[in-house]
């Protein structure tokens, strides 16, 4: 109003007594009239007081528009943040190029203390099967009988005819080319053959490809299988992922039971029945996984040995119903095998993989075990990833494969 005012006041050399022409006034004021007209608006708000704009603005430069940062929420199929190169877990996001991944910061470092906390737990469970190698290195001189006593404890361990045959013809070859002569050059040469012929079996496990993501759970009886379900749920919760459990064990006693109190633990909902058909209540969980738009299902299915082939047969049953449920599922297909069982474990590897087509392994009980060459022989048979490892009944003590960790703990 003010501004209005300034706008229209007489010149400051004008009498303020001087007699006013009415008139001139009319024909002054329609001019004003038709001048706001054809103004632009924008000139109109720069010249009065009535847009209140901060002085600052003008000094601002225009600033480039920042994507969405990707939230949990994401519609199904739309990649959620990714960590890549963490080493306290396995799981990682699928790597993406836009710039709302490269906006999201990776999780903090793993807690030094927790990690080697592990390492000591790892150490500790694959000590039976360390002090059957590292003693042969104790003063030995390098000779035939080394090599002997290498096959032995080799074999002993369930590394397998074909992996011992591999590693003590490389290393022979090795000693050879680099001049070796002392024991410690030795072993440190075998640490090196070992953790090339396990690399392989290091492998991410991709989360944010599907909603939900379809995980499939195979395994004996007795294995761990429930429970290393429940300890995956609790991993799966601390990277902000909801989790749905499908009770598809209807065979074992207790096996449902089981599966709702790591459920109860995790806070997380179980899909089950009393009793039925697995494959329709996986189906349903699916169905309900898509509904509630749940990050990760997972189902546990019936333990069962390889060579009862009817029961394997129901098996691809519940992998073809998974598929009508969600035409891209199962995602993964893991094995639960148990690290005690040493050959008999790669017997299994190899049965369900025809069958199923595996995506992973997840090895328990290799704490107390004198047979942790096992991975050795898997690599070298059926290199199927080895996700993780377990050496304990606690939801700590199932990590993530690392090849120089598990070596490194082998050989003491």
């Amino acid at each position: 109003m003010f501004s209005f005012f300034k706008k229209f006041k007489k010149p400051a050399d004008e009498p303020l007594d001087a007699p006013q022409d009415d008139s001139a006034r009319v024909e002054e004021d329609a001019e004003n009239a038709e001048a706001a007209q054809t103004e632009p608006a924008a000139a109109l708000a720069d010249e009065t007081e009535f847009e209140h704009k901060p002085a600052i603005d003008a000094a601002i430069p225009p600033q480039p528009e920042v994507p969405p940062a990707v939230t949990p929420e994401a519609a199904p199929g739309e990649p959620k943040p990714y960590w890549q190169g963490r080493t306290d877990s396995r799981w990682s996001r699928r790597p993406e190029t836009d710039a709302a991944s490269e906006a999201i910061e990776p999780p903090p470092e793993p807690d030094p203390v927790a990690k080697k906390s592990w390492l000591s737990r790892l150490r500790h469970g694959l000590s039976k099967t360390s002090n059957n190698l590292t003693g042969i290195f104790v003063s030995a001189k390098i000779d035939e009988d080394l090599y002997e006593e290498l096959k032995t404890a080799l074999l002993m361990s369930d590394a397998g005819v074909d992996a011992t045959e591999f590693l003590l013809e490389s290393l022979r070859e090795k000693v050879r080319a680099e001049r070796l002569t002392e024991a410690s050059q030795v072993k440190n040469a075998l640490r090196e053959l070992l953790v090339d012929l396990m690399r392989p079996l290091e492998k991410t496990l991709m989360l944010g490809r599907a909603q939900p993501l379809v995980m499939m759970i195979a395994g004996v009886n007795g294995a761990g299988k429930t429970t290393s379900i429940g300890k995956l749920a609790k991993h799966l919760q601390s990277f902000n992922q909801s989790v749905l459990l499908a009770a598809g064990d209807t065979f074992r006693a207790a096996a449902r039971e089981q599966l709702v109190v790591w459920g109860e633990r995790n806070n997380v909902t179980i899909i089950a029945q009393e009793s039925g058909d697995a494959a329709a209540v996986i189906f349903d969980a699916v169905c309900a996984a898509r509904a509630r738009k749940i990050d990760v299902m997972m189902a546990d299915t019936t333990g069962r040995l390889p060579t009862q082939l009817h029961l394997m047969e129901e098996l691809r049953k519940v992998r073809r119903v998974i598929a009508k449920a969600m035409p891209d599922a199962p995602h993964e297909v893991l094995l639960v095998i148990d690290g005690n069982t040493g050959q008999n474990a790669l017997a299994q590897v190899k049965a369900f993989d025809d069958a199923l087509g595996l995506t992973g392994l997840i090895i328990t009980k290799l704490d107390g075990t004198a047979k942790g060459g096992i991975i050795a022989a898997i690599a070298r048979q059926r290199p199927i990833p080895v996700y993780f490892i377990g050496v304990g009944e606690k939801v700590e003590d199932l990590q993530p494969f690392s090849a120089e960790e598990f070596v490194d703990a082998l050989l003491g």
